[in-house]
C-alpha cells in the first residue's frame, strides 16, 4: 500500500533571479542528508495545507517570509526514506521573500548558489533531474517518480503535460 509522507521543498531565488538559497546539511551525524546540499522544506502537518506547510518551513529552516511562490511540480520516492518510507514532495521555487535569511539552522549552513554551478555541488544524485525543471521558463509543472536502487543511479520519469 502506497501511504507516503508527503512534504514540500523550496527552492528560494535571489531577487536577480541568479542564485538559490541552499542548505549544506553538515550538523547532525545521523542525518541522512549528512553532506549533502539541498532546498529547504520538510512534512507536512496533520493540520496544514502544502502552502502553509511551506510558508512554516521557510519560516522555521531560514527566518524568512514566504510572499510568491510556484509550485513546479511534484515527485513520488517510494522507499526513499530512512526506514523504506514512501515520501511524496511538492516541489516550489519561491520567487519573492521578505527578511534576512539565517546563515545557519540546526540542520547546517544556509548558502547562496549560482544556479549555474549546482550540477557541481554534493546534492543527490536524483536532484540533478528535477532541478533544470525548477528554474526553466516552462510554465507547465512537472511530475516525477523517482526510485533510488542499492546500485547506481536513481530511475527517473517524469511527465510535463
Amino acid at each position: 500500500m502506497y501511504q507516503p509522507i508527503l512534504a514540500v521543498l523550496a527552492f528560494v531565488l535571489s531577487s536577480d533571479r541568479q542564485r538559490t538559497l541552499l542548505i549544506h546539511r553538515n550538523r547532525r551525524e545521523q542525518d541522512q542528508h549528512l553532506h549533502k546540499v539541498n532546498g529547504l522544506g520538510g512534512k507536512v502537518e496533520f493540520h496544514e495545507d502544502i502552502y502553509s506547510c511551506l510558508c512554516r518551513e521557510l519560516r522555521e529552516e531560514a527566518g524568512i517570509e514566504c510572499e510568491q511562490a510556484v509550485l513546479r511540480g511534484t515527485i513520488s520516492w517510494p522507499g526513499f526514506g530512512p526506514a523504506g518510507e514512501d515520501w511524496f514532495g511538492f516541489i516550489f521555487r519561491v520567487d519573492r521573500f521578505s527578511g534576512d535569511p539565517l546563515s545557519v539552522n540546526e540542520e547546517g549552513e544556509l548558502v547562496w548558489h549560482d544556479l549555474d554551478e549546482l550540477p557541481t555541488l554534493p546534492m543527490w544524485e536524483g536532484d540533478r533531474f528535477f532541478l533544470p525543471l525548477v528554474f526553466d521558463d516552462n510554465p507547465l509543472q512537472f511530475h516525477g517518480h523517482m526510485v533510488y536502487g542499492e546500485e547506481g543511479p536513481p530511475i527517473w520519469t517524469s511527465t510535463r503535460p
